[in-house]
């Protein structure tokens, strides 16, 4: 018996069989959808007794919580976040271009490039080593106190400075992989077509490469616009600096929260667009495979 029952022209009429497995597999979805809701709201629920119940919650609401002081800093706070958005577009900008540059230097097999690519390998070994907020506090008072020529002295310079050094090596190795990870019969057939070793880098390699690693990318950049915040420990007024000074002054740590959620408003929505492009890279690869 088959599932479907063939009917005058091209179209069909599906049968009862193939009715009752697509209402069963409707009806299954709609029960493990209302479960899982139910089973969310339930924990959230859980959740928000134990904290209301603890000990110590009026203490926290005060001091966390507060809607007055909130509405009292949350202006200044995204006044500052501005800030951290400023910088995160110009380092994403400056490490999008290096970490190409770099992983191309660690990919070339060009004896006379030898140099570069140990340079390149040392830069990526330090820097991926050195963590990011000590990274900031060498540069943003380390090279000042080199006095050189030329050395800028803006904190907020100083700090992308930082930023940017060390996510390179992160995005860097990031392009590299997806340098990697196209076949070299892809640069074969390009040659054997006429292209020369730059265009088939430039239009056989480096779009597949890029098209690859776009998730890992997005997750990189998800963790420099929190890192931002780091640059506040050489003093520029960014958020997490704002809330610091308010919260000092009145003794209470809800700009602390203000501050959180503004990242979170931002981060969410990147990272929910990340899983989307994982998903969507996953669901391409096996479509590849398929045929």
């Amino acid at each position: 018996m088959t599932d479907t029952t063939m009917t005058d022209g091209d179209g069909y009429t599906p049968s009862a069989i193939r009715l009752d497995r697509e209402r069963y597999r409707t009806g299954r979805r709609r029960r493990d959808g209302l479960i899982a809701a139910g089973c969310t709201v339930g924990f959230l629920v859980l959740v928000c007794v134990g904290l209301v119940s603890s000990p110590g919650w009026s203490r926290v609401h005060e001091y966390f919580l507060n809607g007055a002081e909130f509405r009292r800093y949350f202006g200044k706070i995204l006044d500052g976040f501005w800030l951290n958005v400023q910088m995160f577009a110009l380092c994403e900008i400056a490490i999008l271009v290096l970490g190409l540059a770099l992983a191309l230097v660690r990919t070339t097999k060009a004896p006379g490039l030898a140099p570069l690519r140990w340079s390149a390998m040392l830069y990526v070994d330090v820097f991926r080593g050195v963590p990011t907020l000590l990274l900031v506090f060498l540069v943003g008072f380390g090279l000042p106190a080199l006095q050189l020529q030329g050395t800028p002295s803006s904190p907020v310079v100083l700090g992308c400075i930082a930023l940017v050094l060390s996510y390179t090596a992160y995005v860097g190795e990031v392009f590299r992989a997806g340098l990697n990870s196209v076949h070299p019969a892809q640069r074969n057939a390009a040659r054997a077509l006429g292209l020369s070793e730059r265009q088939t880098l430039r239009h056989v390699i480096l779009p597949q490469a890029v098209r690859n690693v776009v998730p890992p990318l997005l997750n990189d950049f998800i963790s420099l616009q929190k890192d931002t915040a780091l640059v506040a420990v050489l003093g520029p007024l960014e958020a997490l600096r704002v809330a610091q000074i308010n919260a000092d002054y009145d003794f209470n740590y809800t700009p602390y929260l203000a501050a959180a959620l503004l990242f979170i408003l931002v981060t969410i929505p990147l990272t929910r667009y990340a899983d989307w492009l994982q998903a969507k890279s996953v669901q391409r690869q096996w479509a590849e495979g398929a045929r």
